[in-house]
């Protein structure tokens, strides 16, 4: 699903965000990516999803070649992939059912297909009974699980989670992973960002641990 090849992210004169960053990660896994706040998690998230170009280094995904997307056939892999943020990034005007429809909105589904997926999405999460809430009227953990729904609704092939437990208790976190388990149980590929250690301990996935841009276990 992902090969990483001598990955190096800049910016400025600083540190290096990345530095010669390499891994493959198999269709179907479950990954934990760990290091400390500033390892280099969220600028990893970031190639993979074409939100930042790399310095050096090449990287596959799902068999697409990031780095040489441009502009105009960048919606190739945001469709194999979706994203989950910490902070939910949900619009607060728009109810849950409309939240979770604007990611197929975008993609140009008919209305049909979109009614559809968005209840199926919402289905999954639990959430029908609350698509007609605003993202103010809810929980964390609700406004999270909305988030994962937006994630699902195209149907991607690799999830990108990105410290989605970190403003939640853990009990609402280990449901949240529980989720994200459930998913790659039905065959998506799911890399989630924690610093966690009770996240790391309840489970036994495969890590990746980042220190200051660098792999230093796989």
């Amino acid at each position: 699903m992902i090969q990483a090849f001598n990955l190096h992210k800049s910016y400025g004169g600083g540190a290096p965000a990345l530095q010669n960053v390499s891994f493959t990660i198999q269709e179907g896994e479950f990954v934990f990516l760990t290091g400390q706040s500033g390892a280099g998690k969220t600028t990893l998230f970031k190639i993979l999803f074409g939100w930042e170009a790399l310095d050096q280094g090449q990287v596959l995904v799902g068999g697409i070649n990031v780095g040489k997307l441009n502009e105009n056939n960048l919606y190739t892999l945001r469709r194999k992939v979706g994203v989950v943020f910490q902070d939910y990034k949900l619009l607060p005007k728009k109810t849950v059912f409309d939240n979770v429809a604007f990611a197929q909105q975008i993609i140009g589904a008919d209305k049909k297909t979109i009614r559809f997926n968005t209840w199926d999405a919402l289905k999954s999460v639990g959430l029908t009974n609350k698509k007609d809430a605003y993202p103010p009227q809810l929980s964390g953990g609700e406004q999270q699980r909305v988030a994962i729904a937006r994630a699902l609704v195209n149907d991607p092939q690799l999830i990108l989670a990105d410290e989605p437990t970190g403003n939640l208790d853990p009990e609402i976190s280990l449901e949240i992973l529980e989720l994200f388990e459930k998913m790659n149980q039905q065959g998506k590929t799911v890399i989630m960002a924690t610093h966690s250690l009770e996240m790391l301990q309840v489970r036994d996935h495969r890590l990746l641990i980042l220190n200051r841009g660098r792999i230093v276990q796989s």
